[in-house]
């Protein structure tokens, strides 16, 4: 650990405290914000959850909660509920029993939601280890948005953490001066594990990957399809990244130097993100690492920034396409499963990139509850399912039966293209349904 300067070792001294010790400020009919994926303040978590029985209507604000905690296990009804803007399985669980309210926002608007929809009055940050004069980094994923939790919080807690990475760019600290009460845990940060690539995902990140040339700049998001295009990339040369999640692929085509960033026409040098979500070897890699620059959501997701990059590619998945193009990637049938997040930002901003496309890839069918093969590319998105990207919006679909960009092409032209991309077994009945509901 670095030394600290006598005077901030004494303030540190005089605000340290044990977790029970710091959630005793909680009261009942508070809003605490406790984390967002990788930067979580686990332990903190877990003292609260100490004082259910104590507390009653204690809103929790958060994002992606993957490991799971007592406060979302739904046992203190009274004392717990929360308020998400991009669901994990946690807040799922939650939501299940009618305890989690869900807000669609744009990633580059996640301010508002800070600001106006959920303002904490409580702010929980799990933190790296101070510097010497002491600032501490907001780690993995909380530079994304705690900048904006700090304007409207009154009361912080800093979970310090010798494993959380002190990561480089803007907004990206905070001050011992800052916090009223600290506690020290060294705790595993939050990962992930990589997606497998079967024969589906690789014949459509194939597909992906010829779209993409030398020098492009990319962004990529999680699971295997991305994964897929990030490995096969090998064989590129001098890609850059200004993506909204820092991923295992890119850190190997850095680590290779395929990804220089010695061609991007913003940010030149510099791998751009918002947040990171991996291995211990990924928190390792970005800790202190200068080639990367990390910024809040509304810096990264602005479509003007996205846009700045030349031949910028974007990368996103759905649950389902209809045949006018419209694509579902957040909710199934009307429950929520994860969130609105940057796909619309990217999506705009790489069109708008000089040389730039934007891509939705999507296996063409999958296997449901009841073993049954079911087409992802329907005639109609299911009833109450909601919209992430209107159908003018979309540019590039990609299946494991080819790549085609919807932009250029009639609604009659999509409705064909798409069922072509669907898969075969089911390319007759969708036809057919075309034909009663007046596509074709």
């Amino acid at each position: 650990m670095i030394t600290l300067k006598p005077e901030i070792a004494r303030e540190f001294d005089q605000k340290t405290v044990t977790p029970d010790q710091a959630v005793k400020i909680i009261n009942s009919g508070d809003t605490v914000y406790i984390g967002t994926c990788s930067s979580v303040a686990h332990v903190l978590c877990e003292a609260l959850a100490d004082r259910a029985e104590e507390l009653e209507d204690v809103t929790l604000t958060c994002s992606q909660i993957i490991r799971p905690l007592r406060i979302f296990s739904g046992e203190h009804q009274k004392a717990f509920k929360c308020i998400s803007y991009f669901m994990g399985p946690q807040e799922r669980n939650l939501y299940k029993q009618g305890l989690a309210e869900y807000t669609s926002v744009h990633l580059s608007q996640i301010d508002v939601f800070c600001r106006e929809t959920a303002p904490a009055r409580i702010a929980f940050f799990e933190v790296s280890e101070p510097d010497e004069d002491g600032y501490m980094s907001f780690g993995a994923t909380g530079v994304a948005l705690h900048t904006y939790v700090v304007e409207k919080a009154e009361r912080i807690i800093l979970q310090v953490n010798k494993n959380v990475p002190y990561v480089l760019g803007e907004s990206n600290r905070i001050h011992i001066s800052q916090a009223d009460l600290v506690v020290t845990a060294d705790d595993e940060i939050t990962g992930a594990d990589e997606m497998p690539v079967d024969e589906t995902v690789q014949k459509i990140s194939d597909f992906l990957i010829e779209q993409i040339p030398d020098g492009a700049c990319i962004q990529l998001g999680l699971g295997g399809i991305s994964n897929a295009v990030g490995y096969g990339l090998m064989n590129k040369t001098d890609l850059g990244a200004h993506t909204e999640l820092m991923s295992e692929s890119i850190m190997h085509l850095m680590k290779a130097g395929i990804l220089n960033n010695s061609r991007k026409t913003y940010m030149k040098g510099k791998t751009v993100a918002a947040f990171t979500f991996g291995s211990r070897e990924l928190y390792e890699f970005v800790d202190r690492n200068e080639d990367m620059y990390y910024a809040p959501f509304p810096v990264v997701n602005d479509i003007r920034n996205i846009a700045k990059n030349d031949n910028m590619i974007s990368i996103n998945t759905a649950l389902a396409i209809d045949l006018t193009g419209q694509v579902c990637a957040d909710n199934i049938g009307g429950r929520q499963y994860s969130g609105v997040g940057g796909q619309i930002d990217f999506v705009r901003g790489a069109q708008l990139s000089r040389g730039g496309k934007s891509f939705i890839a999507i296996n063409s069918s999958f296997v449901d509850k009841k073993k049954k093969l079911t087409s992802k590319i329907v005639p109609r998105l299911p009833q109450l399912a909601n919209v992430t990207t209107p159908r003018s919006d979309v540019q590039y679909v990609v299946t494991e039966h080819g790549c085609v960009n919807l932009k250029n092409l009639t609604n009659k032209g999509r409705t064909q293209a798409l069922i072509e991309l669907a898969a075969p077994e089911f390319r007759n009945e969708l036809t057919e349904e075309a034909k009663k509901i007046g596509l074709l």
